[in-house]
């Protein structure tokens, strides 16, 4: 019996904006072409893709804030099923409203929906939630995040980083004690100020309607904690959720020319891993990863985070 696999991509250019960027676009088409190959079907129910392009400007598919939190409640709704999320967009941080970062820097990572200056970013905090919380019953989630201030981005508990020799080391990034790396004062490259940002909490309330109506008839969906609760759980949730990130919470992610072809820096290093390595570890991958961004002369260092404690030796990833 094959497993069920969904997929959601989600690329933003913030196209006629002050924060274009020129890659993001392509990163959705060329992750869609390695899907397809991994096995990966693009029929309505099983792929969800959101783009700010002018033909999709007020239909489900653009990436607003309620979009992307609809379509993300919908990728991890269903149990037993195999989830792909890929982002490329702008990331920023936002003031960590909840208080676990209290010996750090006080900022949460986010992501930038489209519409972020009228309904404010996605913390990491939500994203973690939406994402590793729900996630539904023997289900896996597998995450790539191209954007800046990602290495944090879904909170996971446990972050694996190269260095530039290939070793990995594990950082420690537990809800209770996290810390973030470096400065984090400069929130993006152009600025998204504190004026724009937020906790996106009013995205919730009709962010789902038009995703449960995919055609998912018969799914189940279910919170991953007893009576929604979530503080104080993310080293006892094991849900088995990974994610690769483009560079640490201090660092910008580059959006690259490549081969003539505007892309993320991190999607492209990730897929050319993928087409030199046909089973790679966790640890292959990280790593083959960090050296063409080294050697593309990108300073960004990509990380690996967790929802598990893996054997990143003798893991083939889960996709």
């Amino acid at each position: 019996m094959s497993v069920r696999k969904k997929s959601l991509l989600i690329g933003i250019n913030y196209t006629g904006s002050g924060h274009a960027l020129s890659g993001c676009h392509q990163d959705v088409e060329n992750m869609r072409e390695f899907l397809s190959y991994r096995g990966y079907a693009d029929d309505p129910r099983s792929q969800v893709v959101l783009l700010d392009l002018q033909d999709t400007y007020g239909t489900p598919y653009f990436p607003t804030g309620h979009n992307i939190m609809g379509a993300m409640d919908w990728l991890v709704s269903e149990p037993g099923t195999c989830c792909f999320l890929h982002y490329s967009g702008h990331g920023g941080q936002v003031e960590d409203v909840d208080g676990n970062r209290a010996d750090s820097t006080g900022l949460d990572d986010s992501i930038v929906p489209v519409d972020f200056e009228e309904r404010g970013q996605i913390s990491s905090t939500v994203l973690h939630e939406h994402l590793a919380t729900r996630l539904a019953p023997r289900s896996t989630l597998f995450i790539i995040m191209d954007c800046c201030h990602s290495g944090s981005a879904v909170e996971l508990p446990y972050v694996y980083r190269s260095d530039a020799d290939g070793n990995i080391s594990l950082l420690d990034n537990l809800r209770q004690g996290a810390r973030l790396v470096g400065e984090a004062s400069d929130l993006i490259q152009g600025g998204f100020s504190m004026r724009n940002v937020g906790e996106a909490q009013e995205l919730f309330a009709g962010a789902t309607s038009f995703f449960r109506g995919l055609g998912h008839m018969g799914e189940q969906q279910e919170d991953g904690l007893d009576q929604g609760e979530f503080a104080n759980q993310y080293g006892r949730e094991n849900k088995v959720v990974t994610m690769f990130s483009g560079c640490r919470d201090d660092q910008t992610s580059a959006d690259a020319r490549i081969a003539g072809e505007s892309c993320g820096a991190m999607t492209w290093a990730f897929l050319e891993t993928m087409k030199r390595e046909s089973k790679p570890t966790y640890i292959s991958a990280l790593q083959m990863t960090r050296g063409l961004l080294d050697q593309s002369k990108y300073s960004q260092i990509p990380q690996l985070s967790t929802g598990v404690e893996l054997d990143l030796d003798n893991t083939a990833l889960i996709l």
